[in-house]
């Protein structure tokens, strides 16, 4: 059942995305060469606890998984594409690198991620991590005006991947969030132009393109983390917007 948000909730909304925004960037920048990955974790930890905010992820047990998520935030490594657990592995040079990092304050919930290469990278990762930045920022384009449906996000992502010789991953997707960190509807990056949904106002939708730079198939791993079956490399950028009378508005910008 998709869940609608009202002003108030829209409002809060605003706060966990602004708290969200904030972590995720000093992350990003901490993001260097001889970092471990539980450092990232640790650093969001702590201020998420000066924020007066909680991980949405912490304990988190999604539909499959085999046990509760235990860390604040996703770190997902080079063919590693979403849900990788921080160990003490140490960022390398021409490593890229997924954040994914969900917030919850005053019980509303934002989600977001990024990418990040680590040093010089490759000519290929570079190109991966702008054509995912670009397609998330088709998605969030194509449904700008009043009356767009759920399939031209869709559209749009799988559109600027392909046109830039990268493949949508499959059975990953975007979802409503707000109340709960996983709600209707889900969010495919593929689709049709005018198809699906009628986005009305008041939904709140994580928009989450993830490509890769080989094979769309995946596979799960023990940890329940997803990488690419080919080990091709990966990019994920994710952002949470509402739907308002005047198109969307974006919760976590950056």
């Amino acid at each position: 059942m998709v869940l609608l948000k009202k002003d108030k909730d829209i409002d809060g909304l605003r706060k966990s995305g602004k708290i969200l925004v904030t972590i995720l960037l000093a992350l990003k920048e901490m993001a260097r060469e001889g970092v471990r990955l539980t450092d990232l974790d640790t650093k969001a930890r702590e201020m998420l606890n000066d924020a007066g905010a909680s991980s949405a992820f912490l304990n988190y047990k999604p539909e499959g998984a085999k046990k509760p998520y235990p860390a604040a935030l996703c770190t997902s490594l080079n063919d590693q594409i979403v849900h990788g657990v921080p160990t003490n592995v140490k960022l390398a040079e021409g490593d890229i690198l997924k954040i994914d990092f969900g917030v919850v304050f005053e019980g509303m919930i934002t989600d977001a991620a990024l990418t990040v290469g680590i040093g010089a990278i490759s000519e290929e990762a570079e190109s991966l991590i702008q054509t995912t930045k670009e397609a998330l920022e088709a998605g969030l384009e194509a449904i700008k005006a009043p009356g767009s449906r759920i399939g031209d996000i869709g559209w749009a992502v799988e559109n600027t991947a392909e046109k830039n010789g990268f493949s949508v991953v499959e059975g990953l997707t975007g979802h409503g969030v707000g109340f709960k960190l996983h709600e209707d509807p889900i969010v495919y990056n593929y689709g049709s132009k005018g198809e699906g949904m009628l986005l009305k106002k008041g939904l709140v939708l994580a928009i989450e393109p993830m490509l890769s730079a080989g094979s769309s198939q995946i596979i799960q791993a023990k940890d329940d983390s997803f990488y690419t079956k080919d080990g091709s490399l990966s990019a994920h950028f994710e952002k949470t917007i509402a739907v308002t009378d005047n198109g969307i508005e974006i919760l976590t910008a950056f």
